[in-house]
């Protein structure tokens, strides 16, 4: 069976399913496998390998995995299972199945919208007099959904305008005034992992172009889903960037290690968020916690960190219902133990999904905790130092 340029076969093949040994190991760690009886990683991959994902494409099981990837860290077969999702929902797109958008489909609108090449976009009114740019730095600063969430999540405290912000006033404080490009688009990432190659590949295009246009050799980014879109899955899709891309708590590690950045100490007990595309997707997990050793931050693991943790629990704004608030309360009660003050984020998404949980009446104080974004701590302590320094 062919869909949407891809054969069933093909997929099953390239992600490894034909190697799953039914140990079950996957579904034992599966968050929502956790959660609902009848989802499981293994059996998923059997459906498709029986009877050819026929019945599995109009199954909404597709739609409830997270890609979080912890099923496949823990498989000894090596088998590619968010991949597997992610390439059989674009199969099931091709019969006119989708998953449940959340948010009323507002930000996927966003997103195609960005894919027409005849979209004028004012993206740069949020910079403010302080902040400076360049047109001709080797560092692009790539924004992303950021100005729209702040927008779209307003009301639940989302802090996208002042992760950006502080994202540039780092960068300037280290003798850097990034590119900020007045017609950049959404980075695909979602359309993507929801199926929709066909506008993601539209967004590759011209973000591509778009940085390739600029010369310059380097890209951070304070969004880590925009860090492995730009990395890996540009190159995956036939585009690709012959620059650097850096996740932000990546490239503040960095000039740490070199001595270029020197931070004023914040103190305070924390948590941290492994996010799941910085962590298990890109390996980063050393840096974050070294930008806040560097802050004076005292971090209080919670039981599962590093490749152990739990997602946030919703993937590309899909089926975000009670199975994702069930995750999401656990985690944040796994905050809470930890008896930190602040759970800290490197991720905007990880950040909306726990202030939306915690908007909960009925919960209440049993689950609320502090939550700021790991960037807008460290333009904190750099405002501190500029004032313990007597500067203005």
């Amino acid at each position: 069976m062919t869909i949407a340029g891809y054969e069933l076969e093909d997929v099953i093949r390239k992600t490894r399913s034909y190697y799953c040994l039914e140990c079950g190991k996957c579904t034992a760690v599966c968050p929502i496998s956790r959660r609902e009886m009848a989802f499981s990683p293994r059996s998923m991959v059997e459906a498709a390998i029986t009877d050819r994902g026929g019945e599995l494409l109009h199954d909404g099981r597709l739609w409830s995995c997270l890609t979080c990837r912890r099923c496949s860290q823990i498989c000894p077969s090596d088998v590619r299972f968010s991949e597997f999702t992610r390439d059989l929902r674009s199969v099931a797109r091709g019969v006119g199945q989708e998953g449940h958008c959340s948010h009323g489909e507002t930000i996927q609108t966003w997103m195609r919208m960005m894919a027409d090449p005849e979209l004028k976009q004012n993206r740069l009114e949020w910079l403010d007099g302080e902040l400076r740019t360049s047109t001709d730095s080797g560092t692009i600063y790539f924004v992303g959904c950021l100005p729209h969430y702040d927008a779209l999540f307003n009301r639940i405290g989302a802090q996208g305008l002042e992760i950006a912000r502080s994202a540039v006033k780092v960068l300037n404080h280290l003798g850097i005034e990034p590119i900020v490009l007045a017609d950049e688009r959404c980075c695909g990432h979602d359309l993507l992992w929801e199926g929709d190659i066909e506008n993601f590949r539209k967004l590759a295009e011209l973000n591509s172009a778009l940085l390739r246009e600029t010369g310059a050799q380097r890209v951070v980014t304070t969004c880590p889903e925009c860090a492995r879109t730009l990395k890996v899955d540009y190159w995956s899709f036939g585009g690709g960037l012959d620059m650097e891309v850096l996740p932000i708590s990546q490239f503040l590690a960095q000039k740490l290690e070199t001595g270029e950045l020197e931070l004023e100490e914040l103190g305070g007990r924390v948590t941290y968020q492994d996010p799941c595309r910085l962590g298990r997707y890109l390996g980063v997990y050393d840096e974050p916690r070294q930008v806040m050793a560097a802050l004076g931050l005292e971090l209080a693991e919670m039981e599962y960190n590093r490749g152990r943790a739990l997602c946030c629990g919703t993937s590309a704004w899909t089926n975000c219902g009670a199975t994702a608030k069930s995750i999401q309360v656990d985690r944040l009660r796994e905050a809470r133990v930890t008896g930190a003050e602040m759970l800290v984020t490197a991720c905007a998404k990880c950040q909306i999904h726990f202030r939306c949980a915690m908007d909960d009446t009925q919960l209440g104080d049993e689950i609320r905790i502090e939550v700021k974004d790991l960037i807008t701590l460290v333009a904190e302590a750099l405002d501190r130092r500029t004032e313990s320094a007597g500067g203005p």
